[in-house]
């Protein structure tokens, strides 16, 4: 692409382009409020007599039927724009929430998986793709940084609802009630925030950019179509690698209260602020692993992440102490944030931004797939080991070293597309 000039006069054509993305964030912390649900194991637990499972089972359904928002999601907008998909997926999960504060019953675990799990995990696709497509196409000249923080508001959505949720707790004697005004919380933030959502106009770029290597990330120059990338071996590997780094960490997440209580000692207002403050780590290694991957290469990075958790998992039944679980937990955090952040920059790198609401949108199935068996097995494998961590963890660290197998193989594709261009197409 030949360098572009700003005519004097005329404003330039990335003017706004910065508003878009904290609009984008205000979206996605509403959206990551869905990791503080550990702060709800206990105390639906205590109040419905529900086996940990059971009251695992909302969240893991909701992280299950992710993909089903961002498959349709990501195709719609890529015609119709962002603004219509993220205002109408956004209305969907605040809504599921809403609903959720209908569950009164230990019969009614039914409901809570149908309101919070199904609908609000389908809206919750449907909103969290369309930032991320959508800012890749206004900043191809920072696509790793950029994507990052995209979805770093997701991961510090729980540092807010956390304690907020543990407060609202500690002051009702019925839990379920709490997700109503959170709900209500959500839905004011998403509509505020998905309104100001547009793709740029046709031909848009970036003056003075010229794409070449970022560090040793060479983006490529084809455009593929969904269709076309399902053909690739590329789209599976990556998928693949997407979904393995999910499972080890969300494994975690889904336990992280009830781990730091069991294995550190820790009070259960003690963990859930841990909890809170870990989703800074988990919105902080979006960032900052997509950064680093626009210098080292995507699947460097994927490398680094990978081996991160296994040596976390392994030390982790054995923390005895609360300074150094809470430090593995980080550095847990961080590298499964990271694999959020920089993978819609690889998508974007292997098969080009135009068609990426789809193509991205089709491999957060790896969200979805790696978001069920990760808790599931944990907490399988707790109760079957008498209560302990120690095997479950050590599982997930024998995965994670497993899955280190996947980058280096991960090549670029090499089969031919179409010349790709900046543009977004339509600019609702």
């Amino acid at each position: 692409m030949a360098h572009t000039a700003t005519v004097p006069g005329r404003p330039t054509p990335t003017r706004g382009r910065w508003g878009l993305v904290v609009a984008a964030v205000l979206v996605q912390l509403a959206l990551g409020a869905v990791y503080a649900w550990s702060v709800f194991n206990k105390p639906l637990q205590d109040e419905f007599g529900w086996a940990k499972w059971e009251a695992v089972l909302p969240f893991e359904v909701a992280i299950g039927t992710i993909f089903i928002g961002s498959l349709i999601g990501g195709r719609i907008q890529d015609r119709r724009g962002p603004r219509p998909v993220a205002l109408g997926g956004g209305v969907l999960y605040a809504v599921g929430n809403m609903l959720a504060s209908l569950t009164s019953s230990k019969d009614d675990l039914w409901l809570l998986v149908l309101t919070y799990g199904v609908l609000g995990g389908i809206g919750l696709g449907a909103a969290y793709i369309t930032p991320i497509a959508m800012l890749a196409k206004w900043f191809p000249d920072r696509r790793g940084l950029i994507t990052g923080i995209a979805v770093a508001g997701f991961g510090f959505g729980a540092v807010i609802v956390a304690p907020v949720a543990k407060g609202l707790l500690n002051g009702t004697d019925d839990p379920t009630s709490v997700f109503f005004p959170l709900g209500l919380a959500y839905l004011i933030a998403i509509l505020l925030g998905a309104s100001f959502f547009r793709n740029p106009p046709a031909g848009y770029q970036v003056p003075g950019f010229t794409p070449k290597t970022a560090g040793r990330a060479l983006a490529g120059t084809r455009v593929y179509t969904l269709r076309e990338a399902l053909r690739t071996r590329q789209w599976y590997l990556l998928t693949a690698i997407l979904t393995l780094n999910v499972a080890c960490g969300i494994a975690f997440i889904s336990q992280a209260s009830d781990a730091t209580q069991v294995i550190a000692g820790a009070s259960a207002a003690t963990a859930a602020t841990l909890v809170g403050i870990l989703g800074l780590f988990n919105g902080a290694g979006r960032v900052a692993w997509a950064w680093l991957s626009d210098r080292t290469g995507r699947m460097a990075a994927f490398i680094g992440m990978l081996l991160l958790q296994a040596i976390c998992f392994f030390i982790l039944p054995h923390a005895a102490s609360f300074a150094l679980f809470a430090v593995l937990a980080a550095l847990i955090y961080l590298a499964y944030g990271g694999g959020f952040g920089t993978m819609p920059a690889t998508a974007a790198d292997y098969f080009g931004t135009p068609n990426g609401g789809a193509i991205y949108g089709a491999m957060i199935v790896a969200w979805s797939i790696g978001g069920v068996v990760g808790p599931l097995v944990t907490s399988l494998l707790y109760e079957a080991s008498g209560n302990s961590y120690t095997l479950p963890f050590t599982v997930i660290a024998i995965v994670a070293l497993v899955a280190l197998i996947l980058p280096p193989i991960t090549k670029m594709p090499s089969e031919p597309g179409r010349p790709q261009s900046q543009g977004g197409g339509t600019g609702r």
